[in-house]
C-alpha cells in the first residue's frame, strides 16, 4: 500500500492549466498527473512524458500475427493436407493474402488494446483514486505529490499563485488496487500516512 500526500488544484480553463503545469515542473514540484475531461494537445510535453511507443507494440504484434497466419497455413497446405486441386501449387500464396491480412489487423488491434489496458491498469475491479468528481466532467485538475523535496504549504501557495480556482489537500492510495466503485472509498488521516512512511 503506497499512501501519499496530495496537494490537488482545481482549473476551469485548459489555458491556464497549460501554463500552471509548465510553471510547476519548473519550481521543481512532482506532478502525479493531469486530469482532463478531453486530450489537451501539448499536455504530454507539457508534463515531460516521453512519446509512447504502443505504436511499435502494435507493429510487433502485428508481425506476429503475419507469421503465424503465413506459418500455419503454409504447414497445413504443404504438409499436414495437401491437396492438388486443379493443378494448383501446394502453397498458393495470392489466396492466401486476404486471411493472411485479417489475422494481422486482428493480433495487431487485440495486442494494443490489452498492453493499453494494461499500461493504464484498466481492468475490472481495478480501482483508482478520484481526486476530484468533476475531473472528467467539465473541469482540469492537476494533482501534485507531496515529497520531502516539497511541502504542502509551498504547493497551495504555488497552486494559488498560478490561478487555481479551487485547491485542497488529499491523502490518499496513490497506485490503484483491487476493488469495485460501488463501495465508499476508505479515508485515510495523518497517522495513516505515517505508519505508511513506516
Amino acid at each position: 500500500m503506497s499512501i501519499k500526500k496530495f496537494v490537488v488544484g482545481l482549473y476551469d480553463d485548459e489555458a491556464p492549466l497549460f501554463d500552471a503545469v509548465k510553471q510547476i515542473r519548473k519550481e521543481g514540484f512532482k506532478i502525479h498527473d493531469v486530469y482532463t475531461p478531453y486530450p489537451v494537445h501539448g499536455m504530454d510535453k507539457a508534463l515531460g512524458l516521453r512519446e509512447t511507443s504502443l505504436h511499435t507494440a502494435g507493429f510487433i504484434y502485428g508481425m506476429t500475427g503475419t507469421t503465424i497466419a503465413l506459418s500455419f497455413m503454409s504447414w497445413v497446405f504443404t504438409t499436414n493436407w495437401p491437396l492438388n486441386i486443379g493443378g494448383k501449387p501446394h502453397f498458393p500464396l495470392p489466396s492466401l493474402i486476404p486471411i493472411t491480412f485479417e489475422f494481422t489487423v486482428m493480433c495487431a488491434a487485440v495486442g494494443m488494446v490489452l498492453t493499453f489496458c494494461y499500461l493504464c491498469k484498466f481492468a475490472p475491479f481495478v480501482r483508482k483514486h478520484h481526486f476530484h468528481e468533476r475531473a472528467t466532467d467539465d473541469k482540469f485538475v492537476v494533482v501534485i505529490e507531496c515529497t520531502s523535496d516539497s511541502t504542502e504549504a509551498d504547493a497551495t501557495a504555488t497552486l494559488a499563485k498560478l490561478g487555481a480556482a479551487e485547491i485542497n489537500t488529499q491523502i490518499a492510495e496513490s497506485e490503484w488496487w483491487f476493488g469495485t466503485y460501488d463501495k465508499e472509498e476508505k479515508k485515510y488521516t495523518e497517522q495513516d500516512l505515517v505508519k505508511a512512511a513506516h
